[in-house]
């Protein structure tokens, strides 16, 4: 869903510039609606910032914004829709809440299946919308945490040779040291030091946490996407 090199990059830039508050941006040509949800979310003390429309708020976005989305799913100009696609090429990591006003289900279909964590039909109790906003807020956090610890990893990973980067690999597989310098030509010796200077390098007490240090890897590699995250 997110390119990882692209969005690293980007949020790399953040490290000195003042975090910002976790804010729910409502966008919606309906005016009267927009001004009634921005009253209702504030009831929750919660920063809003409404939009007329998907091209207005592209206009001051930035991955440094956390928080979460709501988009009406058919305005003048780009759609909710749209806007969910152009969002995901721009690596936003917020989750996006649509909202519409009729029960078109491949419309909801197609907003889950390009990230959507909810499609909400007008009109809708305002419990329920709250809750929602809620749970959209806490995954934008759990979301970038996540990435801060892919991250991590990912940074330990650059410190690797290209000689230890193969024998992690060979290590992943569960082949001794041993098989290991069969495979490349390499004395056990060899093999024994940069196995020992893998887990150092990667900060690993055990195979299994290695292990699962691989797993991210393989997971955020830049030809793969990750759900990410950093605020």
């Amino acid at each position: 869903m997110y390119q990882f090199a692209s969005l690293a990059q980007e949020l790399d830039t953040m490290t000195t510039e003042q975090p910002l508050p976790p804010t729910v941006y409502v966008i919606d040509d309906d005016a009267g609606f927009a001004e009634s949800a921005k009253f209702l979310i504030e009831s929750i003390h919660r920063p809003v910032v409404n939009f007329s429309s998907a091209d207005e708020f592209l206009a001051q976005f930035s991955p440094r914004h956390t928080g979460c989305i709501i988009c009406d799913v058919r305005m003048p100009g780009m759609s909710g829709l749209e806007l969910q696609e152009v969002l995901r090429e721009r690596n936003c990591l917020m989750p996006i809440i649509i909202i519409s006003a009729f029960g078109d289900v491949p419309i909801a279909v197609r907003a889950m299946k390009a990230g959507a964590i909810h499609v909400l039909k007008k009109p809708f109790d305002d419990n329920d919308f709250l809750e929602l906003i809620q749970k959209a807020l806490a995954e934008d956090a759990r979301r970038r945490e996540e990435f801060r610890t892919q991250q991590v990893v990912l940074d330990r990973y650059d410190r690797l040779t290209d000689r230890e980067r193969e024998v992690f690999e060979e290590v992943i597989e569960g082949l001794s040291s041993k098989e290991i310098g069969q495979r490349l030509s390499v004395s056990f010796k060899t093999v024994e030091a940069h196995r020992a200077k893998i887990m150092k390098k990667m900060e690993a007490d055990s195979i299994p946490q290695l292990l699962r240090m691989w797993f991210t890897i393989q997971q955020c590699r830049p030809t793969k996407t990750i759900l990410p995250p950093q605020g």
